[in-house]
């Protein structure tokens, strides 16, 4: 069964809904196999990479809610993901462009260290105080680096604007067609989607679910052909 996670980096209820997803994933009795596919939404696309101001500011800017809401908003979401056993710094965080974040993760996709990108990527951006937005690519090369990736072939990456751009967008195409509006957003086998960073119960019960309603593959054609197996290949008679 495969499992796609359309989610951005700058999303809060993306790294929250992560752990939870995990969580239920982790106590699945088929999770050996599921195959999970992280997908690159970003909340704010049109963000030139320089574009960079605080989180407060943001949030009063796009939502119109006042400075002492907004923190607010931080601190329950600072709760919620110590609950997960998650740090997460609810003062001075910033936001910016995850467009070079998004490349680097295909990239890292085809090099199978997609996951561990990702999570990394999520912990400085939520839990450390250096910034992922204003330290330029050397800061995201050394998250690159920790997650196995090859330093050099990371700078290339991000050297290059066009590297995985496509695969970015496409991702974000489909989720639109897909009738996704907001992250995190979970697909599973295409045929059951989960909106937001639900409880590990929800969880538990999509992946019961879909794994239940499986289609098995429907034979076609009369009797059986030669083939091979694992005690060899059909010798034709004549």
């Amino acid at each position: 069964m495969r499992v796609e996670i359309w989610s951005d980096i700058a999303c809060p209820w993306c790294y929250v809904g992560k752990a939870r997803f995990e969580k239920a994933l982790a106590a699945f009795p088929h999770r050996d196999d599921v195959e999970v596919v992280h997908r690159s939404f970003e909340l704010d696309p049109g963000r030139a990479k320089g574009d960079v101001q605080p989180v407060l500011t943001m949030l009063t800017r796009k939502y119109g809610m006042s400075e002492a809401q907004a923190q607010a908003g931080e601190d329950n979401l600072g709760a919620q993901a110590a609950a997960e056993g998650l740090d997460y710094r609810t003062r001075g965080r910033d936001h910016g462009s995850t467009f070079d974040m998004h490349r680097l993760l295909h990239f890292a996709k085809g090099r199978g260290k997609q996951d561990e990108l990702l999570q990394i990527l999520y912990r400085a951006n939520f839990a450390e105080e250096r910034s992922v937005y204003t330290e330029g690519d050397e800061r995201l090369v050394e998250l690159a680096a920790e997650a196995g990736l090859d330093a050099e072939a990371a700078r290339a990456v991000l050297a290059d604007p066009a590297a995985h751009a496509d695969e970015v967008r496409a991702d974000e195409r489909e989720a639109a067609e897909l009738g996704a509006t907001g992250v995190p957003f979970f697909v599973l086998d295409r045929a059951y989607g989960v909106s937001g960073a639900q409880p590990a119960e929800v969880f538990t019960q999509a992946l019961t679910q879909a794994w239940g309603e499986r289609s098995p593959l429907k034979p076609v054609g009369q009797g059986t052909a030669e083939a091979c197996g694992p005690d060899g290949c059909a010798v034709p008679q004549y």
